[in-house]
């Protein structure tokens, strides 16, 4: 009789972007009083550096949780923050160069705490470590009884000082020194939300027995290839007689990017107002965005069998769309290659059109995972406010993608030094694709300037100016160019100025409106999380 083998029951492996609702669900067990993290967080957690998330899964159910990252020894060991050392919870301070690991969220279900998942997890980070031959672990650890015990006590030191001397009990802090982490002191304010704790922490160590402490590893980040072919569609607007006409001058832009072999084609914003030249007569503002929202399940179904045919990741611009509850929003449709379809909506419509059209702004912004990585998308408008591109970043984007849609060299500059800010600000590529030409008998489309362009980073690895690629104004053409996302690891670890690695977390920050969705609804900014409730 030939022997089966069972299948593990437990599994401990790298955390995945697809798990990141699971994480959330569990985050949400786990800390119920506690604000949930949002998917926007768990996202830039598993980006900002997959090595350092593990997740334990016991019969298929995801039932524990660990995020780190590196971090140079300066940061890691001076007084901190959660909010401040994690850059509010996305792990986006991670230094490529660090050589300590920094633990700043371990959470196990609460039904199977006993069956040492929580040592599991913790034996990972240990493995990391020594892999990675960094000097150690440090993490901020919870003091879940120093609250009720804090008359017993005079500071939070000495509660600390009589955990580790054996005459109190603290659940937590036992299990940190018995996996062997040292206390080298208290970190005040660490989580102010942390009630049990109040609001404290200990500073935890743990030293790679392997490396010797004395010297500190220079680590340098190596100048890999990770290359990527952009690829920007200034498109023409022409009059078309009807919608497979349209589709084809799309197509035809696909299939010569695709013979390129680009990994991403990028249309204008409003590329399909062209569709409203079919019409029998001359619409009004609103009888025209009306018709055109009218075409989006068209839109979808081709962009997404394109991208399918041919191969290419597709930001199809932007296209009117009439939402669940009436309205009407500017939405880019974003078509992978796996058949996928995912939508972007502009937050900030225009004056114009929200005044011609009626348009309304999204409320949710976040990354798309693809196959080459996270990438987001700004409309327009959009890319002129800093904020969403920096939530963008946080969240791992390397790649941000700029339909746009001007009727002049103003209008455009606007549009294109925010573009260029933005790549700098925030240490990424930056994508532009506008319309050109005109449309008779089409409102808003009496004239159109556009110069597309590919934007990067000012540094040593980049174009000397900034601009990967750029097209002849106000032509149609297709422009092209090869970037290696490589090099902005590089460029935030080690370049002339480390725009990310620099904020001062300690002054400001980011936090997006509680009144937004959760990291259990669906995808949307949530309230910004004080802190993960489980440090280390």
């Amino acid at each position: 009789m030939t022997e089966r083998k069972a299948k593990a029951r437990l599994e401990i492996r790298q955390a995945k972007p697809a798990d990141a609702r699971s994480i959330a669900a569990l985050a949400k067990r786990v800390y119920g009083d506690f604000e949930p993290y949002t998917l926007g967080e768990i996202r830039g957690q598993l980006n900002n550096f997959p090595d350092g998330c593990f997740v334990a899964v016991l019969d298929d159910k995801l039932i524990g949780y660990c995020a780190s990252m590196r971090i140079a020894a300066d940061k890691a060991l001076r007084p901190h923050t959660w909010d401040e050392i994690t850059g509010n919870g996305y792990g986006s301070r991670h230094d490529p160069t660090g050589d300590f690991l920094y633990g700043y969220e371990m959470c196990v279900d609460p039904k199977v705490r006993g069956t040492r998942i929580g040592r599991r997890l913790y034996e990972e980070r240990r493995k990391l470590a020594e892999r990675l031959e960094l000097r150690g672990i440090v993490f901020g650890g919870r003091m879940p009884n120093l609250k009720r015990l804090w008359r017993r006590v005079e500071s939070p030191q000495e509660y600390l000082d009589q955990v580790v001397a054996g005459k109190l009990h603290d659940p937590v802090l036992r299990f940190q020194l018995a996996n062997g982490f040292e206390p080298i002191g208290v970190l005040t304010n660490y989580l102010p939300e942390d009630v049990r704790s109040r609001g404290h922490a200990v500073h935890m160590i743990w030293r790679n027995p392997f490396v010797d402490q004395d010297e500190s590893p220079q680590f340098r980040v190596p100048r890999d290839v990770e290359s990527v072919r952009l690829a920007t569609c200034q498109l023409q607007a022409r009059a078309v007689k009807d919608f497979d006409e349209f589709i084809g001058q799309v197509e035809y832009f696909v299939d010569v990017a695709a013979d390129y072999e680009a990994d991403f084609i990028l249309f204008p914003e409003m590329f399909t107002l062209m569709l409203l030249s079919a019409e029998e007569k001359e619409l009004s503002p609103m009888e025209a965005i009306e018709a055109l929202s009218r075409y989006t399940p068209r839109i979808r179904k081709a962009l997404s069998e394109m991208a399918l045919r041919f191969n290419i990741n597709i930001v199809g611009g932007s296209h009117p769309t009439r939402m669940d509850d009436g309205d009407i929003h500017n939405v880019a449709y974003v078509c992978l290659r796996d058949g996928s379809v995912h939508e972007q909506e502009k937050i900030h419509p225009t004056p114009n059109e929200a005044y011609w059209w009626n348009i309304h702004g999204g409320d949710a912004i976040d990354v798309i995972q693809t196959d080459c990585g996270p990438i987001g998308v700004l409309i327009c408008y959009d890319a002129e406010f800093p904020e969403l591109a920096r939530r963008l970043v946080d969240e791992g984007a390397r790649i941000i993608f700029v339909p746009f849609c001007t009727d002049s060299r103003q209008g455009y500059m606007r549009v294109r030094y925010c573009a260029a800010a933005r790549a700098v600000e925030n240490q990424c590529f930056v994508v532009m694709s506008g319309n050109v030409g005109n449309l008779p008998n089409v409102a808003n489309m009496d004239i159109q300037y556009a110069q597309s362009c590919i934007l990067t980073p000012c540094d040593f690895p980049f174009a000397r100016d900034g601009i990967a690629a750029e097209a002849s104004e106000n032509v149609e053409t297709l422009t092209i160019s090869d970037v290696n996302l490589a090099d902005l690891s590089w460029a935030r670890a080690e370049g002339t100025v480390r725009n990310l690695a620099d904020r001062r977390f300690d002054l400001y920050r980011i936090e997006w409106d509680k009144g937004s969705h959760a990291a259990t609804e669906p995808d949307g900014p949530a309230p910004t999380r004080k802190g993960g409730p489980g440090g280390g």
